[in-house]
């Protein structure tokens, strides 16, 4: 404000310096002194309009400043109150959740320190009780017995003892019943579970060894001039050519295998017409081949069926001419895969090496399909397997499937398990009960029909004839003779599959008792 004040006055002084000046410079001559006093006057007057007006300005600026001075002051002091009063409702809320933690926790450590004071009275009240219980009884024993502490002491131990011995006792024994009560349920469970898996349906095929003819014509190719053609066909093949029956051709031979290429090698002689004993040869030949590759790819598929690729190939073709070969109606590439499905159920169950069951039940009948050797089919099917270096564990199996040599392991006795589910199932096989009776009992009567012989029993189904001689009538020479004619008169006399071993015991044994 004093700076535009300062600027009119300073105006105001520079107007009449300018005025004169001009008026002379215009008149250029004399001065008319008349006129001069007007003229200031005129400007005197101006300069106060001027002046009044620059001051009512300078006024008017003052006081917006002023009010607007004014106007912001009040904006800061409001807003000034504003954020004390926050910052104050802030302090307070802070205080008061302090204030409320710090409650809480001396609430919490008061309710300790009680529940502490509340523990130590309640554990000396019962010490308190203790004592006087333990003082009370101590005085009662010796009172009443009149035993020291120690004595006390002890009788009450032996006391105790013998309760306990009597509880424990007890409580073994409900064991054991509960133990043998589910065990019997949970076996059977396993057994049933067993069959269930591997009593699969299939029929049971029999190997025909019967060809139907249409005419009698046919019969005399096949015997040929002078019998040429029929003994180079049972030369070639092995086995026996009946012609006795009308309208049919019967093939025997107990090797399924041979009498199958037989049956084959002649269906096709038949239907090309040409016998002779060069085309008889060729055909069989053909036959054979292509029969070792057919029961080769059966070996195959059995074990492929059971989970087992790493055998050796002769082991593979044996296992195949399971296809020809029958126990009692039941077909072994049946019986074996249904065996060993059970087996390594069972296995699986009762927490044994499934593999070690799988390999003894899919080998275990391995040795009834071998023809050219001596022996039981046991004893044939360990000797090979040994040959070829399986495992013992596996030869162990095949060697005990029927109780020859007492179990060694648990898959041993898996192995065994599996084989009398399969082979005893209802409807596995088809020789019943009696038959297999009057069988035992043909093989015990011819062993007895000898002279010298005490007693004979037949066992492991049939397959073995154990016979006892009188020492003092049968020598050792006598006894060989006895068991050939008794295997004789079994081949002649008695139908059986496999092979029946013949024993003969001759055995003198002086007893004498001291008293």
């Amino acid at each position: 404000m004093f700076d535009v004040l300062k600027t009119l006055s300073g105006l105001i002084k520079a107007r009449p310096s300018k005025s004169p000046t001009a008026h002379v410079h215009v008149a250029s001559g004399v001065p008319k002194p008349q006129q001069k006093q007007p003229i200031q006057e005129k400007v005197s007057k101006e300069d106060k309009g001027v002046l009044l007006q620059a001051q009512a300005q300078a006024q008017a600026q003052v006081q917006a400043a002023v009010a607007m001075a004014q106007a912001q002051a009040r904006e800061v002091l409001v807003e000034a109150k504003d954020q004390a009063f926050r910052i104050k409702r802030e302090a307070e809320d802070e205080m008061r959740r302090r204030l409320e933690v710090i409650g809480k926790r001396e609430g919490a450590i008061e309710e300790r320190e009680k529940h502490t004071r509340d523990q130590e009275t309640l554990s000396e009240k019962k010490l308190l009780d203790i004592e006087s219980v333990k003082k009370e009884l101590s005085e009662r024993l010796e009172k009443i017995s009149r035993l020291t502490i120690e004595e006390a002491k002890t009788q009450m131990l032996a006391e105790v003892q013998e309760k306990m011995k009597v509880a424990i006792a007890k409580e073994i024994k409900d064991a054991q019943i509960r133990a043998e009560e589910e065990s019997e349920v949970k076996a059977r469970e396993i057994l049933v579970d067993a069959m269930r898996h591997g009593a699969t349906e299939y029929v049971a095929e029999f190997t025909v060894s019967v060809i139907k003819i249409p005419d009698e014509d046919v019969k005399g190719r096949i015997i040929g001039k002078e019998g040429r053609n029929i003994r180079a066909f049972e030369t070639a093949t092995g086995v026996d050519v009946d012609l006795d029956e009308e309208g049919v051709i019967r093939l025997s031979c107990f090797d399924p295998v041979r009498r199958e290429i037989a049956r084959v090698a002649l269906e096709r002689l038949l239907k090309d017409g040409r016998v002779q004993p060069g085309r008889i040869e060729e055909i069989i030949e053909q036959v054979k081949k292509e029969l070792e590759r057919i029961m080769f790819e059966e070996g195959q598929k059995l074990c492929h069926a059971v989970g087992v690729y790493n055998l050796p190939s002769p082991i593979v073709a044996l296992l195949g001419r399971f296809k020809y070969r029958f126990s009692y109606g039941q077909n072994m590439i049946a019986h074996t895969l249904e065996e060993t499905k059970i087996g390594i159920a069972l296995a699986k169950e009762v927490g044994a090496d499934a593999n070690i069951v799988r390999l003894g039940c899919l080998l275990h009948d391995i040795g009834k399909v071998i023809m050219d050797k001596e022996g039981s089919h046991v004893e044939l099917g360990v000797e090979l397997l040994k040959k070829y270096g399986l495992p013992k564990a596996v030869i162990d199996c095949v060697a005990q499937h029927h109780e020859d040599t007492q179990f060694s392991s648990v898959e041993s006795m898996l192995t065994y398990i599996a084989d009398a589910i399969s082979g005893s199932r209802p409807g596995a096989r088809y020789e019943n009960y009696d038959e297999y009776i009057k069988r035992l009992k043909d093989l015990e009567e011819i062993a007895k029909a000898n002279t010298g012989v005490k007693e004979a029993f037949a066992f492991q189904a049939g397959r073995e004839l154990r016979v006892a001689v009188d020492p003092g009538v049968v020598d050792d020479a006598t006894a060989t003779i006895i068991a050939q004619k008794i295997k004789e008169e079994i081949e002649q006399k008695v139908t059986f599959p496999g092979q029946i071993k013949v024993t003969v015991v001759r055995e003198l044994r002086a007893v004498e008792v001291a008293k």
